[in-house]
């Protein structure tokens, strides 16, 4: 197999992967599933920081098991929702959506792109029993950071509407969703069976008056082929060349190389480049490209559909502001997930 072909070969399942989640979460979407959840939220009894837990919660739930993309697409405009409801400030819940969708994308197998293009498509089972204390360590670290970073807007009582509840289906997105976290557990390439069951459900949904156009819309396409394309050719010069930055280096090392290169050409393209000749420490590798991208609006997709989906929901972002409180968090969760995995 040529360079060539073995950069392909390693990157094309990861992205066929997210794409079929994508398409799910917009099923899930469509269903109202994710409205269901905004007016619960709403309602929930307690302060901002019992509010705000509770959606990071549901944010760290959906990033895990459908991935960190369509936890961005889907959620940011659900907590931008629930905080404009209660009277909120809402920069703890719009920088909260995507600093806790990164720390949260270790569960699974599919819950990141970069672990797929790490591990060549493969983990199931094992890739949970492996990761799951560092899988919680980081959210964790996370939720605590953003508690004490924005306490003096959390200290604002807000209101509590009695908005009506949005009814919660049992619809065929939360069933995709369900069949494709069972499918990234049991399976070792999970990628085309997932995308199959993709193509039926958004077809089911079209002939009950979905536009098939606006889901393909979600997607995000074009910058997912631009990111193909550049990982493919980062994998390729990494093999051409016999570049191996990781050779020699210990955990921290290697986390911090991960973390510095997602911000810098973002995390799919640094995981292809990264992993082109192996490195032995993988567990560390992930963790650098998972959480590093929160130093910076550079590092992953998930970031920039996160952008997105916050200037359609009417709020301006701050690449400064979101880098002033990502060189806190993302280290202290890089940290805390590097001492639960050696536990």
């Amino acid at each position: 197999m040529t360079q060539l072909q073995a950069s392909i070969s390693q990157t094309w399942p990861p992205f066929v992967l997210v794409t079929a989640l994508l398409a799910i979460g917009r099923v899930a979407g469509a269903d109202g599933l994710f409205e269901a959840a905004a007016s619960r939220l709403v309602r929930l009894p307690g302060g901002p920081v019992a509010l705000l837990a509770a959606c990071l919660a549901l944010v760290m739930l959906v990033t895990a098991l459908l991935n960190l993309d369509t936890s961005a697409v889907f959620l940011t405009p659900v907590l931008i929702r629930v905080a404009g409801r209660r009277r909120l400030a809402p920069a703890p819940f719009l920088y909260g959506a995507v600093f806790m969708a990164n720390a949260s994308s270790l569960f699974l197998v599919g819950s990141n792109l970069t672990n797929l293009l790490v591990l060549d498509g493969r983990g199931g089972g094992s890739f949970f029993a492996q990761m799951i204390g560092p899988a919680l360590a980081a959210p964790l670290v996370t939720l605590a950071g953003l508690i004490v970073i924005h306490r003096r807007a959390l200290a604002e009582p807000g209101e509590h509407p009695r908005d009506a509840l949005a009814p919660l289906r049992l619809g065929a997105g939360l069933v995709g969703a369900s069949a494709a976290a069972a499918a990234m557990i049991a399976l070792t390439d999970p990628a085309v069976p997932v995308l199959v069951l993709a193509v039926v459900l958004v077809l089911w949904r079209s002939t009950r008056g979905y536009p098939l156009g606006r889901a393909l819309a979600a997607l995000g396409l074009p910058s997912l082929a631009g990111l193909f394309v550049l990982a493919v050719a980062l994998g390729f010069l990494a093999r051409a060349g016999s570049l191996a930055p990781l050779q020699g280096a210990g955990p921290a090392a290697t986390a911090a190389v991960a973390a510095l290169a997602s911000v810098a050409v973002n995390n799919l393209p640094a995981a292809v480049l990264l992993s082109a000749h192996g490195t032995v420490h993988v567990q560390a590798l992930l963790l650098g490209l998972n959480l590093g991208p929160n130093l910076a609006v550079t590092g992953s997709l998930a970031v920039l559909l996160w952008w997105r989906a916050a200037r359609e929901g009417g709020l301006r972002p701050s690449a400064l502001e979101y880098s002033r409180q990502g060189i806190v968090l993302a280290p202290l969760a890089v940290a805390a997930a590097l001492v639960a995995g050696s536990i």
